[in-house]
């Protein structure tokens, strides 16, 4: 890399990757000094100076001027200063060019080597501030690459890597298929920028509300919370400050198209779409879905302790599958819900007592 070629490589990362000329400049110098001092073993006090209009490299090593000489590498005395330039005073430096005659070779391989850790430096930047606003939002690319624990998804200028172990359950994923992620985390190293993705996260559910109901994106339905258990069965609290507005039936779509879309993304996962309410006990016997014929008590607000009295199939319904109803239930209204029917209750001695 001659002059006229690092200069070309310097005008490319000013204007398309935005670094600073100057500050180029500075970095090829430091580098520079650094190769001087390390091929030629000088322990010279030197500098470097880059002709910005030719890009002409040249060296001087400079010498401060004191009384007595310690150091002959760094010092030389006023009598010898004096004979050089009788202006010179204590504590002035004298500058000599230095430049080796084979320096051309050692500043070609390190320009080039300071052109590249700045294009990857500026690449590495760029998509830092392309990706770093996309965390905790949904992003969409074709399946590129597989491994033994990811699929690499192209994102355009990266991949993003989407371990195994978070796709909905046993979900099959093909090559060059288009899919939707969730940006669980936007990190950068030397090595480049990592972008986690997930399907599994709860998160990945309400992104994909939002994007399929245009009443969540204009504020006229809003989400209270997500419950999820990844490829089973997800939770969804909405309500709508609008008397107006069904925000159970906004979310279903005319015959059921818009969460038909939803659970088909995320390959047939069973959802649960909840109506908010500000009553616990509303709430929590909501969040029993399917469930119906439920009656809550809030035993202890403080501590988020409720119960529920259900019998029948109704018991059955509240308590779930392994328990995963009354879970995800739990998990979404934040209060610890035990789901007993009345032969218990009564059997148990329990004495309901309302905590609010």
């Amino acid at each position: 890399m001659n002059g006229k070629e690092f200069l070309n490589a310097v005008d490319l990362l000013e204007k398309e990757k935005h670094i600073d000329r100057d500050y180029i400049f500075e970095t090829m110098e430091q580098a520079l000094l650094s190769a001087y001092k390390k091929n030629f073993n000088s322990r010279t006090n030197a500098k470097i100076n880059i002709n910005k209009e030719t890009g002409e490299i040249k060296i001087y090593s400079y010498k401060t001027v004191v009384e007595e000489v310690e150091d002959d590498e760094v010092e030389i005395s006023l009598e010898d200063a004096k004979k050089i330039d009788k202006t010179l005073e204590i504590g002035s430096t004298i500058e000599e060019e230095v430049t080796p005659d084979n320096f051309g070779r050692v500043a070609a391989s390190t320009a080039k080597q300071v052109v590249i850790q700045k294009i990857r430096e500026a690449e590495r930047n760029s998509l830092i501030l392309e990706f770093q606003d996309k965390e905790g939002e949904l992003v969409s690319g074709a399946v590129a690459l597989e491994d033994e624990n990811n699929y690499y998804i192209d994102l355009g200028r990266t991949n993003g890597i989407l371990p195994k172990s978070e796709l909905i359950g046993d979900e099959k994923i093909e090559m060059g298929s288009t899919i939707k992620a969730y940006v669980t985390k936007v990190n950068s190293n030397t090595k480049g920028t990592i972008i986690l993705l997930s399907r599994s996260h709860y998160n990945f559910v309400k992104r994909l509300f939002e994007l399929e109901i245009p009443e969540l994106a204009d504020g006229s339905v809003m989400i209270y919370g997500v419950a999820r258990d990844a490829g089973s069965r997800s939770k969804v609290a909405v309500y709508s400050e609008y008397a107006n507005i069904d925000p159970i039936g906004c979310c279903i779509g005319e015959k059921g198209s818009r969460i038909s879309n939803i659970i088909k993304e995320l390959s047939g996962e069973k959802l649960d779409i909840i109506k908010y309410s500000e009553n616990k006990e509303e709430f929590i016997k909501n969040a029993l879905n399917p469930a119906k014929n439920v009656q809550v008590y809030i035993l202890d607000p403080k501590k988020g302790e409720a119960l529920a009295i259900a019998d029948g199939d109704d018991f059955s319904l509240a308590l779930g599958k392994k328990g995963q109803n009354v879970r995800l239930a739990s998990r979404l209204t934040k209060y610890k819900i035990d789901v007993k029917n009345s032969e218990q209750v009564k059997e148990m001695g329990i004495s309901i007592k309302v905590g609010e």
